[in-house]
């Protein structure tokens, strides 16, 4: 049976068709050029932007994973990982990177959630007996991603707050729900396309044909990953540790103290505190099992350099058909042709962009959410944006970011499963925000 190609072959050629054809009709070709350009650049400059973030927390990811950090959590997750990934061993290092990535996403902690979701992908891709094609633990990894759970969205509730919102924190509950449905409809679509499709699983294929698997095609997996001895620090290394430990928890606590606004004081700790307790914790986990913490850290880093600079191709391509699809005007065409059934089912007019473009640009959807919330703090639409904003994900930056590190050009279901969750996620959020403005 001849492989057909991925869902998103298509969706690339057809956004870059359509936005010709668009533009020549309303007289756009200029602005497409011009924007193809732009988008082909500001791809690479995002990629190098990103180099420097990849490389700090692949360096931290690799001090946690010396130190048996990662089978630690592996182990106190596995009943539940096992039944959502039964081709991925249970103590592998791509269960425990995959559950940082999801807590990190649910913490709104996006510049943490990426480099661990990237290594959970290089971890996955050395199961992988197709390299080039997404496994099934890959598609359904992406699904989850795309739609998280979200406990605070911090960033959102930032923009409400500084545009006068009367209640800047009252998405939490509508971003939770909406977050829960899509990622239960994710889980769900990748598992059916997964039955329906007859692929086996990696344990199954490996045990039914163990002649097909050679060295070259799959990274065996024995339960151990040979680290190095380790050498923990001794009496007066642990005292240090402790103490730095207590410091921190009593600056936390002087600050509570002198601090006249709760409300300031708790988004302050968790916008700003949150991420640098987890880079010390991680440190000072390594090493206090004994990891040399800067030896690792930068061996880290080196691959994460490298991953940044692999994932530019993948990125230039799918950014530069978006920058023409919203150049030409087609986008706005779409928007037009769905206006009427989208406002059959309650949907304001000026909240359907958002929903459209949220898979395509994170950046263009914070604009479309900033402009709305800054119009009118609590309106409906604001309060919809706002929520939709917060409980889906930019479906082909993911993509392109996460299958790109790897090198997979075959996504299967990938984007099928990730792109019934977004829709999912927006109905989801439009019934919840209904009920509760």
């Amino acid at each position: 049976m001849k492989n057909r190609p991925a869902a998103i072959n298509l969706i690339w050629l057809f956004m870059i068709l359509l936005a010709t054809v668009v533009a020549a009709y309303n007289g756009q070709m200029k602005q497409m050029l011009d924007a193809s350009f732009e988008s082909a650049k500001s791809s690479v400059n995002l990629a190098i932007g990103l180099i420097g973030i990849m490389a700090l927390w692949l360096g931290l990811m690799k001090v946690a994973e010396e130190g048996g950090l990662l089978r630690l959590i592996a182990r106190a997750i596995r009943p539940v990982m096992v039944r959502l990934f039964p081709d991925v061993p249970a103590e592998h290092p791509a269960m425990s990177a995959m559950i940082m990535n999801m807590a990190a996403n649910a913490l709104g902690l996006g510049n943490a959630a990426t480099p661990m979701g990237i290594k959970a992908m290089m971890e996955l891709d050395r199961l992988n007996p197709n390299k080039g094609e997404a496994t099934n633990a890959m598609c359904l990894f992406l699904a989850i991603n795309t739609s998280s759970v979200t406990l605070l969205p911090l960033g959102v509730i930032g923009v409400r707050a500084s545009a006068g919102a009367a209640e800047p924190a009252s998405i939490l509950i509508t971003t939770l729900v909406a977050t829960i449905c899509s990622t239960a409809i994710a889980i769900t679509a990748s598992k059916a396309f997964v039955y329906f499709s007859g692929r086996e699983t990696r344990v199954e294929t490996l045990a039914s044909n163990p002649e097909e698997t050679t060295q070259d095609s799959v990274t065996e997996y024995s339960g151990e990953e040979p680290v190095e001895e380790l050498q923990p620090p001794g009496r007066i290394g642990k005292w240090a540790a402790i103490l730095m430990i207590l410091a921190f928890a009593g600056g936390l606590i002087y600050r509570v103290i002198i601090g006249n606004d709760a409300a300031a004081l708790g988004k302050e700790i968790l916008s700003y505190w949150l991420v640098p307790a987890i880079m010390c914790g991680l440190l000072l986990f390594g090493y206090l099992r004994g990891v040399k913490v800067y030896e690792a850290a930068t061996a880290g880093a080196k691959e994460g350099f490298q991953v940044a600079v692999k994932i530019i191709p993948f990125l230039v391509m799918i950014l530069v058909a978006i920058g023409m699809f919203r150049a030409s005007g087609a986008f706005d065409l779409m928007v037009s042709a769905l206006q009427p059934i989208t406002s059959m089912i309650g949907m304001p007019a000026d909240a359907l962009p958002m929903a459209l473009m949220r898979p395509l640009s994170g950046s263009g959807a914070f604009g479309i959410m900033s402009e709305v919330v800054s119009r009118a703090p609590d309106s409906f639409s604001s309060f919809l944006v706002s929520t939709m904003q917060g409980s889906t994900e930019t479906t082909f930056y993911v993509l392109a970011v996460y299958f790109g590190s790897i090198g997979v050009v075959r996504s299967r279901h990938a984007v099928g499963a990730a792109l019934i969750a977004d829709a999912t996620g927006i109905v989801a959020a439009l019934a919840i925000c209904h009920m509760m403005f």
